[in-house]
């Protein structure tokens, strides 16, 4: 039996759980939610990472799919509405592959299903506009983590990508993160900065998650994850899910993301924009200064390193589909995974090690914030504090 075949058969029984897929946004880009005009009951190769044949393929047994809203919109929280209302309407037109998953539990139930657990993450805390009640909103319509911020600061919470802030977490920050402890829904670090990881991890009383971030130590990016903050997930009992974009697993693919970036904006376009307007920029980009093209084993090292420096316990996937133009070689959209674990096998991880990294880690935490959720709101209600009340 060869690694790829050994890899499938791992997937079947503990199919992976992913941390981070950007389909709805990609489905409001490209068709403003027309859901037929990009029904991924089919292939949809041309335009998407993301179909239900290819995460069949994949072993993809739950996703996080990210509510993510672009934050210099004027009023995020619509917009996030709206992103919220499209994975609702894609699990209800799929209900024989799709399944809602709120909870630890409902993942299980999906699996036992052979359905794919289909959760919520809002990335960014944009998205709930300074508002602790907003956030308890975003809960209820089943959002199940929130990363703090995005590419962006936000009033609160500093970015890994912009300028400083309020030096990491400011006090009203410090009380987003309890009142979601409250809620039990996981704080999610990916994009921000390293500085506000440690204020998370400082304030919070539940595991932390990153849905889609590597290792800084083998690419250093300030979206990646340091070794100290790595370090400190065992007593936390959080999770790093690795990513898959280029420009964050790869250093040749640092600089040269940044320059077509600069070429997108000089063309009047967002730099993470996936339209077919703007990939013909980046294609004409691309051919005049060849990508350096990630690999499998790009993505290995990465798990590598984190499994030494968090421990096995602590390690997920995030893929970030449809949220990146370019992905690595062998990872190309959602049917990829099975080349991801073939690789770790080779390099001689366990089927038990490997298992955690799929599947147990990730429903282990939401697990834990449960947990954690339960015993909170025993001794606390709803956190009534404002951004003035406690910021200024």
């Amino acid at each position: 039996m060869t690694s790829l075949d050994r890899a499938r058969e791992l997937l079947a029984e503990f199919p992976v759980a992913d941390g981070h897929n950007d389909l709805p946004w990609a489905l409001r880009e490209q068709v403003r939610y027309d859901l037929d005009a990009r029904d991924i009951a089919t292939s949809q190769a041309a335009h998407l990472h993301t179909d239900i044949p290819r995460l069949r393929a994949g072993g993809v047994g739950a996703q996080y799919w990210s509510v993510y809203v672009r934050a210099d919109l004027p009023d995020p929280v619509p917009a996030t509405l709206e992103q919220i209302d499209c994975v609702r309407r894609l699990i209800d037109r799929h209900p024989a592959d799709l399944r809602a998953a709120l909870t630890a539990a409902d993942m299980e139930t999906a699996r036992e299903q052979g359905r794919i657990a289909s959760l919520m993450g809002a990335e960014g805390g944009h998205s709930i506009a300074n508002s602790l009640g907003t956030l308890r909103g975003l809960y209820e319509l089943g959002v199940r983590y929130m990363t703090l911020t995005h590419n962006d600061n936000v009033d609160w919470a500093d970015s890994a990508t912009d300028e400083p802030g309020v030096g990491g977490l400011s006090a009203f920050g410090r009380e987003v993160v309890r009142e979601m402890n409250r809620l039990g829904m996981l704080v999610d670090l990916s994009h921000v900065a390293a500085t506000t990881m440690r204020d998370a991890l400082d304030a919070s009383s539940a595991p932390v998650i990153f849905s889609h971030s590597s290792a800084r130590a083998v690419c250093d990016h300030p979206r990646n994850v340091p070794d100290d903050v790595l370090e400190r997930l065992p007593a936390n009992g959080g999770m790093a899910m690795v990513t898959f974009v280029p420009k964050f697993v790869l250093q040749a693919a640092v600089e040269w993301t940044a320059a077509a970036g600069e070429n997108l904006r000089a063309h009047g376009f967002f730099d993470l924009d996936t339209t077919a307007e703007a990939m013909k920029v980046h294609r004409a980009f691309e051919e005049a200064n060849p990508r350096p093209v990630a690999t499998v084993a790009t993505v290995a090292d990465h798990l590598d390193h984190m499994r030494e420096a968090a421990g096995i316990d602590h390690l997920g996937i995030g893929g970030d589909y449809d949220g990146t133009a370019f992905t690595p070689d062998g990872l190309n959209d959602v049917s990829g995974y099975p080349n991801l674990i073939a690789e770790l096998l080779d390099r001689g991880w366990s089927t038990t090690d490997l298992a955690k990294l799929t599947w147990k880690n990730a429903v282990r935490v939401l697990g834990a914030a449960e947990d954690v959720s339960r015993a909170l709101q025993t001794t606390r209600g709803p956190s009534h504090a404002t951004i003035e009340s406690l910021d200024g």
